[in-house]
């Protein structure tokens, strides 16, 4: 049942009294907003109306929430914070003698906002108020980069992993009750044995390559073995009320993934660790959506990366979002743009980005749609040698001819790759070898200079001489400010993950997202002088889910 805040405070309460917290900290500000802050009806959906015990309210929950992520703190330590902080106290309007409750409730609460797809509230709420503040205008734009993120599991090595997938495989099939063992064969005995009755490393000589390929082919072993004999059970599986055959089939997949993207097996069947890493590689099955990542050749990370965009003129965050640590940064941008343009309520009318976002299918998908044209403002990468770049032959699409910087032209050739069609360019080789660059333009032994020309080359053709120009030196100027932003994340600790799993995650990204732009609502509210209080009162609640009890 929905609990409310009684709007009799006590005669203790700490907005009564005199106290030392500085009247222009976050802690008093929000303090002095704290009445109108989070409505306890905002979440009322989440709730029973007329039946159970009064929850704790969510006005306090969301104001314990925020603060927790201000500071960056621990459930336990955020209920200590609650008792005893006065800066806290403040903050939430708290009477002097509030006792607290116990920190699973902010576990439960934020179970129910998951559940409840609320985990965006405070966030969307803060939005909501700029909005109506005037503080972000209809059409924006958009400062958009990633950081690298800590996954909250633990990497493990590839024996780790087929150890612990066998055993998550034989206990989801059910084979840790005495019940699903009777009439197993010794064989099945002993695997279970091995791996469900107990959960240890092998006691061999680690450093010893002979006996660690031994133990890597014992896994490999185990791990078949494992799996087929869950397939046998599978059928069984539906009328058994302790399994979940959804579980044993999710298991079994990360434990094939495992051995396919980690072993090799040769014709003797004998398995070895193979060479190089596979792309979307699983490292963790304490959290298995964490994979390996890097912002640079000499920066990797194990973890995800969040995506952070923020509107220039305010410098409000308006979308934050956990993506997979793989691939690209770039290929978020797209969907970055429409999750903006869907929950803010704003037109996208320019993006910078840094050269990750400056591919060529990004330029062609914001110039799409005529009516909704998007300025990309992102550099292309500069050539270690310009004099023989690609960008220093002169091609015409129109004509399907490109010179090369010695004046010589060539006809393209029609074709595909990758399934997209490109043109390509081949000069002859004696003209190649007759010319000054020909050392450093040609690396064929057989050919001339081939110069290839893909279905966006009309689009970074034009980001080319753009980039050159000073119009363009100025915009990118403004993009340093998202840096700054992301700093500010960090500092509140969002370089590291708190929580298992995809909704869980993106909470806390989202809930520190909101505790940056509520200091900036501050900041700017101060600056031109509005009444937040006033805004705060007057801003409609988004829609809510469905509620699960």
């Amino acid at each position: 049942m929905l609990g409310r805040r009684d709007p009799q405070r006590s005669l203790f309460g700490t907005q009564h009294l005199p106290h030392p917290v500085p009247a222009d900290s976050f802690y008093a500000r929000m303090g002095a907003l704290s009445d109108v802050l989070f409505p306890d009806d905002d979440l009322a959906d989440m709730y029973c109306l007329d039946n159970g015990r009064p929850s704790l309210p969510p006005s306090l929950m969301n104001g314990v929430l925020l603060l927790q992520f201000y500071d960056d703190v621990s459930d336990e330590e955020a209920v200590e914070r609650l008792k005893y902080d006065l800066r806290w106290k403040v903050a939430l309007d708290l009477a002097l003698d509030y006792s607290g409750f116990h920190p699973t409730s902010l576990t439960k609460y934020r179970n129910r906002l998951v559940e409840n797809k609320q985990e965006r509230y405070a966030f969307d709420r803060f939005i909501a108020v700029a909005r109506e503040a005037g503080f972000i205008p209809d059409r924006v734009t958009l400062l958009t980069d990633t950081t690298n993120v800590r996954g909250a599991g633990a990497v493990q090595d590839t024996y780790t992993l087929l150890r612990k997938g066998i055993r998550k495989v034989l206990k989801a099939a059910g084979f840790h009750l005495p019940h699903k063992r009777q009439g197993l064969a010794p064989e099945a005995r002993a695997l279970l044995e091995r791996y469900v009755d107990q959960d240890r490393k092998a006691d061999i000589d680690w450093s010893d390559p002979q006996q660690r390929l031994a133990q890597l082919q014992v896994l490999f072993q185990d791990a078949e073995a494992a799996l087929d004999l869950a397939a046998e059970q599978t059928p069984a599986l539906r009328a058994g009320a302790s399994v979940d055959e959804d579980e044993v089939r999710a298991w079994g997949w990360l434990l094939v993934k495992i051995l396919g993207d980690d072993l090799v097996v040769d014709d003797q069947g004998q398995a070895q660790i193979g060479q190089g890493t596979a792309t979307d590689r699983i490292i963790s099955l304490t959290d298995p959506q964490m994979r390996h990542g890097r912002k640079s050749k000499a920066h990797l990370f194990n973890g995800f990366k969040a995506v952070v965009s923020t509107e220039q003129s305010s410098e409000l965050i308006l979308d934050i979002a956990d993506v997979t640590a793989s691939g690209s940064d770039g290929e978020h941008l797209m969907t970055t743009i429409e999750r903006v343009e869907a929950n803010a309520g704003v037109t996208v009318e320019r993006v910078l980005g840094d050269g990750a976002f400056g591919s060529g299918e990004n330029r062609a998908a914001c110039a799409r749609d005529p009516e909704h044209l998007i300025d990309l403002v992102a550099p292309l990468a500069r050539p270690a040698n310009p004099e023989v770049d690609k960008s220093a032959f002169q091609i015409d699409l129109a004509a399907q001819t490109a010179t090369c910087p010695k004046g010589h032209t060539v006809a393209g050739r029609s074709g595909t790759k990758g399934g997209q069609p490109m043109t390509k360019f081949t000069f002859a080789r004696a003209d190649c070898e007759a010319c000054s660059l020909f050392a450093a333009c040609v690396h064929s032994k057989e050919t001339g200079r081939t110069v290839q020309a893909g279905p966006y080359e009309a689009y970074l053709q034009a980001a080319r001489l753009r980039q050159e120009t000073g119009d363009f030196a100025l915009l990118y100027r403004l993009r340093a400010a998202i840096e700054r932003k992301i700093a500010e994340l960090v500092e509140l600790g969002m370089r590291g993950t708190r929580y298992v799993g995809e909704a869980k995650r993106q909470l806390q990204r989202l809930w520190t997202g909101a505790v940056v732009n509520l200091r900036r609502l501050f900041s700017l509210a101060e600056a031109k002088g509005v009444d937040l209080h006033a805004f705060l009162v007057s801003s409609e609640p988004r829609p809510v889910g469905q509620a699960t009890g």
